[in-house]
């Protein structure tokens, strides 16, 4: 028979560990799933993307309702635990008592608010998790939106790009000297506040807050030298810390996090723990990599397979759209170590390597990032560089001289050479499943998950497939964005950059465009970079947003139009109602339809008709939906205790305040 297993907490430590467990050993346990957020898992690492307007929520999904289900897994999302029951071994929740034979804790971190006046007031939020997304969402569609954020670490920086991109005046107060100490030197942090404020991003370091002001919500920000800084919304990034309260009143043992031996078992034998929530040898680790290969280390125990967790030497990546940054191991100063330093001004290029008794200990890159992976390598292998010091900062590619062939370097890595930082994949994965048939980039995501989270890794990856398969590998055509061009996204983005261009003809030209004014899909493609590659000196071209929203309208595939008025919960008025039928009329609609999100659907209407049918609805009260742009569409709601006689709660006024919110 099964054992009992419940797992506190459904990120992405535990999602990890879950497959892992399953791939040794589905019928090992029942499964239990609890999670304080009402979803399942998902690319927490993506949420920067996702709150920048690149991504929507569903893109980042890792685990669907589909996949739980075929796993067996009860899932009890929205219903966090708040009570540990060792002596019993079962766990409280708003649900009742659940029993265990193993339990397993994974709650994750929370965001540190600072401890100054106001930093509990309305608008001032965290960012760990996609309600933190959704609040700040909320603030960022008011015109004219100020937005702070504290901290100019990882998160603070990837919050306030994204907060800009949403077009908020975004001012970064950070408390040292330069931008990501942890992880950057004075050089390469000035190269990144260079790059943020000419996005139009404020920043300010060594800036000490005082004081969050506001009566009912956040209105500014006070530092200690006086300075006021205006504030529509305040995001606290100034630190992690875990979220082990369940542990401590359970009487485990507790330090910074919850500890854990080398297996993730905690001082109690029946209860582990994995992910930000715990401390192992005296760290708590904050990246993905580390959460991982504790969810592959705690699979193997609950399976009564030995394995043990080693602290892993963990680089950083920056996830801001056209930054190229990367951090790993000691760049301090000391007697007995020297480096290595290239600078390229004008292409806002700096290396830095760090030595010690001629290894490398520490690498900080910005500008350029091409050979980090094969720095990283060296850096972990402990490798003697003193045959290749003359040309070590060069790369792989100009070693013994001249320049390789970025196959041939490729070639020559080791298989213990990590690929993908993300899931702690190394070549030797890639290849061996290359040999076992998956022969694209999508089949080695599938099964390696190489290349499947932030993606930098997937040039890499491509090319450790172009080596393996020799002459049967088919490179991927090339991804032209249309047909007015063969040139990728990602091409486009860094020719603007790098170039500088500033208008939409100026891409076409410098690019080759092979028609003169481009197309309906290039030219919204074009307009979106402009306007997050150069905010203040770039105009809006209403004109090349996508059609649908320029017309507020779905364009359908016979040239007409279909309209889709919002309803709030999905909740009308003999009124509104009224005011669709007599429109519906009026424009001669052939078709009105009631869609899967509560809406109804007005389709068949000429574009010259749109702004006379828009005014005839507006002035009913009606609005326009979300279903032309990439934007929240409904929350479905059943009827609550206004009217349902099983009701127990105001679901409907529930569901319209989180869909206005989000």
């Amino acid at each position: 028979m099964a054992q009992k297993l419940v797992v506190i907490g459904a990120g992405m430590a535990s999602g990890r560990m879950l497959e892992e467990l399953f791939a040794q050993d589905a019928d090992a346990f029942d499964v239990t799933l609890f999670g304080a957020e009402p979803r399942g898992n998902y690319n927490r690492i993506m949420l920067s993307p996702v709150l920048a307007g690149e991504k929507e929520y569903g893109e980042i999904i890792t685990h669907d309702a589909d996949w739980y289900r075929k796993n067996g897994v009860n899932c009890r999302f929205g219903e966090p635990v708040v009570k540990i029951d060792r002596n019993a071994k079962q766990v409280v929740s708003p649900g009742g008592v659940t029993p265990y034979d193993k339990l397993v804790i994974a709650t994750g971190s929370a965001s540190f608010f600072i401890p100054v006046q106001g930093n509990d007031l309305p608008g001032v939020v965290g960012f760990r998790d996609l309600d933190d997304v959704g609040a700040m969402l909320k603030v960022a569609g008011k015109p004219d939106g100020q937005a702070v954020v504290i901290g100019g670490g990882l998160l603070g920086l990837e919050a306030a790009a994204a907060l800009k991109e949403q077009g908020m005046d975004v001012t970064v107060l950070h408390l040292m000297g330069h931008l990501m100490e942890r992880q950057l030197d004075p050089a390469a942090g000035y190269l990144l506040q260079k790059e943020l404020e000419g996005r139009g991003i404020n920043i300010v370091c060594k800036a000490h807050t005082q004081a969050i002001l506001g009566k009912d919500h956040a209105e500014a920000v006070l530092l200690e030298d006086g300075q006021v800084i205006g504030a529509d919304l305040v995001v606290m990034a100034a630190g992690i810390r875990p979220e082990s309260w369940l542990a401590v009143d359970a009487g485990l043992r507790v330090e910074r996090g919850i500890w854990v031996d080398d297996t993730m078992q905690t001082s109690d034998g029946d209860i582990y723990a994995l992910g930000e929530c715990v401390e192992h040898d005296e760290v708590v680790y904050g990246l993905v990599a580390p959460l991982f290969d504790m969810a592959r280390v705690l699979a193997k125990t609950l399976t009564c397979t030995t394995a043990e967790f080693r602290a892993p030497v963990v680089s950083c990546q920056l996830k801001v759209t056209g930054v190229d940054l990367f951090s790993v191991g000691d760049f301090s100063d000391g007697d007995d170590r020297e480096e290595i330093v290239f600078r390229d001004p004008g292409r806002g290029i700096y290396k830095r390597l760090i030595l010690q008794d001629n290894r490398i200990i520490g690498v900080v890159m910005y500008g350029d990032t091409t050979d980090a992976g094969w720095f990283f390598e060296m850096l972990k292998s402990g490798e003697d560089i003193s045959a290749i010091r003359d040309t070590l900062i060069y790369g792989p590619a100009f070693q013994g001289g001249q320049a390789l062939d970025p196959l041939a370097v490729v070639a020559a890595m080791p298989d213990s050479a990590e690929i993908c930082g993300c899931n702690g994949v190394c070549k030797g994965t890639i290849v061996q499943a290359i040999h076992d048939g998956a022969t694209d980039l999508g089949m080695i995501k599938a099964v390696t998950k190489a290349s499947a989270s932030c993606g930098n890794c997937t040039g890499l990856v491509e090319q450790v497939l172009a080596t393996t398969l020799g002459d049967e590998f088919q490179a991927p055509a090339p991804a032209g964005i249309c047909g007015c061009t063969d040139h990728s996204h990602e091409d486009i983005r860094r020719v603007i950059k790098s170039q500088g261009l500033k208008s939409i003809p100026a891409v076409m030209q410098e690019m080759g465009w092979k028609t003169s004014c481009g197309c309906h899909i290039c030219r919204p493609a074009l307009n979106y970079y402009m306007i997050a590659e150069w905010p203040l000196d770039y105009a809006d071209d209403l004109q090349s947003r996508f059609v649908n929203e320029r017309n507020h309208a779905n364009i359908q595939k016979d040239g007409t139009y279909s309209v889709v008025p919002r309803m709030w919960g999905g909740m009308t008025t003999p009124q509104e109602l009224r005011a669709i039928a007599d429109a519906a009329e009026k424009y001669n609609v052939p078709t009105i339809h009631v869609t899967g999100g509560q809406r109804i659907d007005l389709l068949g209407i000429q574009r010259e008709d749109l702004p006379a049918v828009w005014a005839d609805l507006n002035s009913a009260g009606l609005v326009s939906g979300h279903a032309y742009s990439k934007g929240l569409r409904t929350v479905k709601t059943c009827v609550g205790s206004d009217h349902c006689r099983f009701g127990t709660q105001d679901s409907t006024g529930l569901g319209i305040k989180l869909e206005k919110i989000l």
